[in-house]
């Protein structure tokens, strides 16, 4: 049984671009709607700028003329805050600031009726502390939407612990009628979303800190490997670097300093600098008419080699960390034209030496490898194998247009050769990454499934919800505790692991709930 809001109006306080896009949502979702800022001009300019937009959507037939025009006479502006009296929803889409909405709010108690629901946008603000002083505190919860919200599909229903647990289905309930995909989550800092995103920008710092590669090299990566509409300099290009940099100093702070949440010296760089994204006409990349377009890394093409070969013998428990992605590798070159062999051939054990761990390809002396979490020239002391290669984890390998490599520092050039030739055999652009633990979309991948677990560890949220509101918020591609099931949890904790080994930081600090799964042979999602 649903509990949505069928009552009276719904007001929208604040008409910048979130109030005005919430207003627009309820109105077309059949609502009244009360519209209050404390400049009228601007709930003008909104009520406006909504018509507008719901014009342009009659245009290309995704609404009907008449569903536009009856949308459009449900919006009222609001002269005075006492105008919305008779409201039995107020979402509030103020400053993003504590004090202010708690005055707000202190405010709206003594208008509304005693059943109104109290509901704030806040991305950030603890809705236990909006909410504290308040003589009805359950009536407070948080409805975080995403811009622009017409067309960003989630909205985190957030309760504080006064919260009632009635009124946050309420909202739930509403939000899903509003059209949204709805999860519930806890007031914790950054919530679900501007939580488990930090290490998507984090780990794009720190492999452009440590020289992985340059920015437009990550970003295409992450995009045509990993997947991401986006790479993570271009994404904070977009959102501003101010801004980006902002909430990762508040989700630092909130979290009393924990490592997992560090802040970039060289973000705080751009800052200084001025360079803040697209509004600033520079960030990492230059933007207007006569901006260069900078061009990713990719290998020089080489031959393909002549003999290839693919270890799975060692058991069944070593295979099945990291096999299933390594096998769609083997796949993609099979489907190529590219003859494997997948036996322990003479050749195969020539090639593979002595001290080999499965599963990995081989081809003209080079043994190569998924990531796990070591580097390349690590993991060839390890193996005593100097030509060893490491390839990076990538979304769906049958697909991809880029893979990326890393080789041991001990690798022969001829070794590193053979095996850009394979890759590119198999249609694949190659880029370098330099020898940093991970790689790139592998170290982000298991931080994000880290972060996603933790959260579900803690009560934030369930794994669904996790899921749901990084695909649905921020549009990953998949749900990081999905991505954790397909890599293998085993997998993503060894890459943690040896993370951790390789920097000596608490930073990549293993999930407990991730050693539970992993100890128990569980999934996130059955």
């Amino acid at each position: 049984m649903t509990a949505l809001y069928t009552g009276r109006t719904v007001a929208v306080i604040g008409s910048g671009a979130m109030g005005a896009g919430i207003a627009q949502v309820a109105a077309v979702a059949g609502y009244t709607v009360r519209l209050f800022d404390t400049r009228p001009e601007a709930v003008d300019k909104a009520i406006s700028g909504i018509a507008s937009a719901l014009d342009k959507l009659v245009a290309k037939e995704r609404i009907s003329a008449a569903d536009c025009a009856a949308a459009v006479t449900r919006l009222h502006a609001a002269p005075a805050l006492d105008d919305v009296a008779d409201a039995g929803m107020v979402v509030e889409a103020i400053v993003e600031n504590l004090e202010a909405k708690r005055g707000l709010f202190a405010q709206l108690e003594a208008i509304v009726a005693d059943d109104c629901i109290l509901a704030t946008n806040t991305s950030s603000i603890s809705v236990t502390a909006i909410a504290a002083g308040l003589r009805l505190p359950g009536r407070v919860v948080g409805m975080h939407f995403f811009n622009p919200v017409p067309l960003m599909a989630l909205c985190e229903v957030v309760s504080g612990l006064a919260t009632d647990g009635g009124v946050a289905q309420t909202v739930y309930d509403t939000a899903a009628a509003w059209g949204k995909i709805p999860v519930h989550a806890k007031s914790t800092p950054g919530f679900i979303v501007n939580r488990v995103a930090r290490p998507f920008y984090a780990e794009g710092w720190r492999l452009l800190n440590e020289q992985a590669a340059d920015a437009a090299t990550i970003d295409a990566v992450m995009r045509e490997a990993g997947g991401f509409r986006m790479g993570p300099f271009e994404l904070m290009d977009l959102i501003g670097h101010d801004v980006n940099f902002s909430v990762t100093q508040s989700v630092f702070n909130a979290y009393f300093g924990d490592p997992r949440f560090t802040p970039s010296v060289l973000q705080q760089e751009m800052v200084n600098a001025g360079f803040l994204g697209r509004k600033a006409g520079r960030g990492f990349y230059h933007y207007g008419d006569a901006a260069a377009t900078l061009q990713a890394q990719a290998e020089a093409p080489q031959p393909k080699p002549e003999y290839v070969s693919y270890t799975v013998e060692q058991g069944a428990a070593l295979h099945a960390v990291g096999g299933a992605v390594v096998d769609a590798l083997a796949a993609r070159l099979r489907a190529a034209g590219i003859e494997i062999a997948q036996r322990r051939t003479p050749e195969a054990i020539r090639q593979a030496g002595p001290h080999d761990d499965a599963p990995a390809f081989h081809c003209n002396g080079a043994a190569v490898y998924l990531t796990d979490g070591r580097s390349a020239t690590q993991r060839a002391r390890d193996n005593h194998h100097p030509d060893t290669v490491l390839v990076d984890l990538a979304l769906d390998y049958g697909g991809a247009n880029r893979i990326a490599v890393a080789c041991a520092d001990q690798c022969t050039p001829a070794a590193y050769r053979a095996v850009v030739g394979l890759l590119q055999a198999a249609g694949f652009t190659v880029t370098r990454l330099d020898d940093v633990p991970g790689m790139a979309v592998m170290r982000t991948v298991a931080m994000l499934a880290n972060e996603a677990a933790d959260a579900v560890n803690q009560g934030v949220c369930s794994a669904a919800a996790a899921d749901i509101a990084m695909q649905k918020g921020v549009n990953y591609p998949r749900g990081p505790l999905a991505w954790a099931d397909a890599v293998g949890i085993e997998h993503i904790v060894r890459v943690l692991t040896n993370l951790a080994s390789s920097y000596g930081e608490d930073r990549y600090r293993v999930s407990p709930l991730l050693r539970r799964k992993q100890a128990s042979g569980g999934r996130f999602h059955d």
